[in-house]
């Protein structure tokens, strides 16, 4: 997912998560703090991936989408350390149940490969997942505020207390002289030997009840072990009450999807106005989100005055890319709406063609998600290629994802997309037959029950006669839902008419999504068996 630059006005839409107060340092009369320990936003995710460069210098273990997954699924249990300015100081943490929190595990296996996937609501203990602390700010105790922002959330939230897994980096170089892993935390814990890291956190007030095997592999210095920390939570209850999400005020946003009709056009302001049409509808029954269809720009090749080629028509459709992205981000910012402006043909960095969807941001900003998968006609026909990056973006409603056609089919794709916090997926399509369509829709059926989440696909119609490809049409849009009592019954919120032109809206609940995931019939997403599988991306997502 690239970035396209532009111009940015802040908009804020929804309040904020409900922050535990953070203890910051006293300032003199007449100064501003300069040291503030505070939850962590999607606003500080590239601050905290440079902090994470700075402690790691050898290794990148996060990514920014891991960083926003953490923080959108549990923004309570994400602290950050901010000096002068500067981000110091990072904690990330999760609820967990008590079974899977004090048995065996490995990291990857219990943070859902980094994202903090396996944060469970009903979880009865916190459970620390990182700790990073600026090596150029180890006298300023940053680790022992992180330690302490974890302890007052527990007393908060009335949990058990914290559990972790707990470098032992002293034990590789002792290893001859205590053989085995468990006396040598036994040893450091009776002031036989010290241990930098264990011995911190026995200060801390951590008690060491065992050791987990094979749990960071590359931690050479402890030998793949880790102490099996916790801290009891002196003021947790003796029978706790469980945990469910907050249900509060409704978090609903309000999303349409455009069946968009391809018919002949005489000029780029005709094509523009067709879009306007449909987004100032949308923005009169005042949506945050309105998508339109894969590849609706071909109808700009409608008014071309003579029969092109495939490979001719797609270099021609490149050419209006800049006129197209200047007009679409006016829209969104003149009718205050989100813009999914389904995709688009355009030559990028590499020089390849993609098919590239672009999402219009009312703030102003625009981006780009490339289309990963090209199908077999795009590739032979107008020589497509296919992306190398996917991410979530961030809206004023939340992190959302966008996969165009073909990308659906692919599961991959969503399941990371949600890890990084997306709880809308976007589907911009285009099909010829039924047969097409149907591929389609069923695989986004399956994406949005799979990862609990809403899916929201929109479809062109009508043809364009003189354009390869766009001859003839079949959509029948839709927004779908995870299928389980809180939703629709057939697991569909709204749809259209196929084969004709409209706006289909649908109004979705978040809270309803927080519900099926802590105690829905089922629970696709931390059920997951990281035990046994995981996906390797090569950018290290």
């Amino acid at each position: 997912m690239a970035r396209v630059p532009a111009p940015k006005k802040p908009a804020a839409k929804k309040a904020p998560p409900r922050k535990v107060a953070a203890k910051k340092e006293p300032a003199r009369k007449g100064e501003a703090a300069s040291l503030v320990i505070r939850n962590a936003t999607p606003d500080d995710v590239e601050a905290i991936i440079a902090l994470v460069q700075r402690v790691y210098p050898d290794d990148q273990p996060y990514t920014q989408g891991m960083v926003r997954g953490q923080i959108v699924t549990f923004p309570e249990g994400q602290f950050v350390v901010v000096y002068e300015g500067e981000v110091v100081g990072y904690a990330a943490s999760f609820l967990i149940d008590e079974a899977t929190g004090m048995s065996q595990h490995r990291w990857s296996e219990i943070t859902g490969s980094g994202y903090g996937s396996r944060h469970d609501p009903n979880g009865e203990w916190l459970y620390g997942m990182e700790v990073c602390v600026d090596p150029s700010r180890r006298r300023l105790r940053i680790g022992q505020r992180l330690y302490d922002a974890r302890q007052r959330l527990c007393e908060v939230q009335e949990l058990k207390g914290i559990v972790f897994g707990g470098r032992m980096p002293g034990w590789a170089r002792r290893r001859k002289a205590w053989p085995d892993p468990w006396e040598y935390v036994q040893a450091v814990a009776a002031r036989k030997i010290d241990d930098p890291v264990v011995s911190f956190h026995i200060r801390a007030g951590f008690e060491p009840i065992g050791v987990l095997k094979n749990y960071l592999r590359g931690d050479r210095a402890s030998g793949g072990y880790a102490t099996h920390m916790v801290w009891r939570n002196p003021y947790a209850l003796e029978e706790p009450s469980p945990h469910s999400p907050p249900q509060g005020e409704k978090e609903a946003v309000r999303v349409a999807t455009v069946q968009f009709q391809q018919r002949m056009i005489g000029s780029f302001d005709e094509f523009v106005s067709n879009v306007e049409y449909f987004v100032d509808v949308t923005a009169d029954y005042r949506c945050d989100f309105v998508v339109f269809p894969e590849l609706f720009t071909l109808q700009l090749l409608a008014f071309e005055k003579r029969k092109l080629t495939p490979a001719e028509a797609i270099e021609t459709l490149t050419e209006f890319t800049p006129r197209f992205i200047a007009a679409m981000r006016e829209l969104a910012i003149g009718y205050n709406i989100n813009i999914i402006g389904g995709s688009h043909p355009t030559r990028t960095e590499d020089g390849d063609i993609q098919n590239v969807a672009y999402v219009f941001l009312r703030d102003g900003s625009v981006h780009a998600q490339e289309k990963m998968h090209p199908t077999p006609n795009e590739r032979h026909w107008w020589n497509i290629k296919g992306g190398d990056h996917t991410a979530a973006i961030q809206t004023d409603c939340g992190p959302i994802g966008v996969m165009v056609c073909y990308d659906s089919e692919f599961p991959e794709l969503a399941r990371r997309l949600v890890d990084e916090g997306a709880k809308l997926l976007f589907v911009p399509f285009c099909t010829d037959n039924r047969q097409g369509y149907l591929r389609v829709r069923y695989c986004a059926q399956a994406r949005a029950i799979e990862n609990q989440c809403y899916v929201v696909m929109s479809g062109n119609v009508g043809n364009l006669p003189n354009v390869d490809n766009m001859d003839i049409q079949y959509a029948q849009s839709c927004i779908l839902t995870p299928c389980d009592f809180p939703f629709a019954r057939d697991g569909i919120a709204a749809e259209a008419t196929e084969n004709v032109e409209t706006v289909t809206i649908a109004d979705l609940d978040m809270t309803d999504l927080a519900w099926a995931r802590a105690q829905g019939t089922v629970r696709n997403l931390r059920d997951r068996r990281f035990d046994l599988y995981k996906i390797n991306w090569r950018d290290g997502g």
